[in-house]
């Protein structure tokens, strides 16, 4: 039997949606050879095999983010033209290669390719398409599916650091990532084909898994609508900038930490193996806040549920000062987990809660565009704080700064109108 993106591959009593979250959060446990945590257990082999410098590798990583985010534009553009499906398929393949390059490199224009390719293939496309993918599913109950997808980024957060870190000490950087490389190709590339399909109304269903015996005036099927907005329209609304905004403060901030987590822990007399420790605890603690941040959100406005979420990176960032023994580190790691459960759930939720599901692929796109330059920029201010100052007290306390205005935007980022856009128009 041929699984075109007509059909169901098999036919269930359950709704097909929360298959969609299930193969959804594989691709985002599957962003984890891109991301900041995976990366930066290869941070210290690269320093003594090579002997490059610290701020010299987080200037390369910066660089070949900012390029990556640059271009996730126009990734967002193709999910809207050629659909999740194909898109999911073709980058496992791609970013599976470029893990297969990254155990090749052996010079600094070698590990910017590398870089480049792993930012825009694992941290930007791999996390943009399944954040699209699941809202086309769901619509009332939106907050829950995204709470569930979520899983499997908290799952990839918690296992990579750990499981790269055991890699790399039983058999090298090297064949870490060709490890990740051949299970993005032999297995995942597959299932993206098998299970993925774009959208219910395309399988002959329709979102939350209502039914279509229903006529358009009932209850039921309204519910299935909601108010699109093109990508232009969006723009001229102040929410979207102002929201644009609160995306760019946690990936400066988490980037920059997570980054340097094991140099800070360090700093603090504390073991690198507690800083990937604490990195999988703040994992596990932020699965279960995400089943709590779904129903929230479809409850509380999340523009407050953003503001909360930044009032908790202030508690969490000047937290770490103190952070000088296992247990002021399981505070901190659980701080963080509780920050971060809320924050991946709400910076997916805002952007079709507003915008609808229409051109999610674009207007999400340029969200992350955003958030991967922040992430670029995040590892620099770190890098050259510890290489000036010897230490990272000063750059802690000056992040903070961000956080708090994140804190006032999104207070005032309210819900836009499309009506009320169209008369001023």
């Amino acid at each position: 039997m041929v699984h075109n993106s007509q059909t169901v591959p098999f036919q269930s009593k359950m709704y097909y949606g929360w298959y969609i979250v299930g193969i959804a959060a594989l691709g985002v446990f599957f962003s984890g050879p891109g991301q900041t945590y995976s990366v930066s257990v290869f941070i210290d082999a690269y320093i003594r095999e090579f002997g490059w410098g610290r701020s010299e590798v987080s200037s390369i990583y910066s660089a070949a983010t900012l390029v990556a985010g640059l271009c996730m534009f126009f990734v967002g553009r193709f999910i809207d033209r050629f659909g999740q499906r194909r898109m999911m398929v073709t980058v496992s393949v791609l970013l599976g290669l470029a893990c297969l390059w990254n155990s090749m490199v052996s010079s600094l224009v070698m590990l910017f390719i590398g870089f480049f390719l792993l930012r825009i293939l694992g941290q930007g496309s791999m996390t943009l398409m399944p954040n699209t993918l699941v809202p086309q599913w769901f619509i009332s109950k939106r907050g829950k599916a995204l709470s569930y997808m979520a899983i499997g980024g908290f799952a990839s957060s918690a296992l990579f650091p750990v499981v790269n870190a055991w890699l790399l000490a039983e058999f090298g950087w090297r064949f870490s990532w060709l490890f990740w490389g051949s299970i993005l190709i032999i297995l995942i590339a597959p299932l993206m084909y098998y299970f993925v399909r774009n959208r219910p109304e395309d399988v002959g269903l329709l979102p939350d898994g209502h039914s279509k015996r229903f006529s358009t005036t009932d209850k039921e099927t309204e519910l299935v609508h909601e108010e699109n907005w093109s990508l232009q329209e969006a723009m001229k609304t102040r929410s979207f900038w102002l929201i644009l905004f609160c995306v760019s403060i946690p990936a400066i901030i988490n980037t920059g930490i997570t980054f340097h987590l094991i140099s800070i822990f360090k700093w603090n007399h504390l073991s690198g193996g507690m800083a990937a420790g604490v990195l999988s605890l703040m994992a596990l603690i932020g699965f279960p806040i995400t089943l709590v941040a779904g129903r929230v959100l479809d409850r509380v406005k999340v523009n407050y549920v953003l503001a909360g979420i930044f009032l908790g990176e202030i508690i969490f960032t000047l937290f770490l000062l103190t952070t000088h023994s296992t247990l002021t580190a399981i505070i901190f790691g659980v701080l963080w987990g509780i920050s971060g459960g809320f924050e991946r759930i709400a910076l997916n939720y805002v952007w079709a809660s507003y915008y609808g599901r229409a051109s999610l692929g674009s207007i999400k796109g340029t969200a992350t565009t955003v958030m991967v330059i922040g992430s670029a920029f995040g590892p620099l201010p770190f890098g050259y704080a510890f290489d000036y100052f010897g230490g990272y007290s000063q750059i802690l306390i000056l992040s903070t700064v961000m956080p708090l205005l994140g804190f006032i935007c999104a207070i005032i980022a309210k819900k836009p109108d499309k009506q009320n856009l169209l008369l001023k128009g």
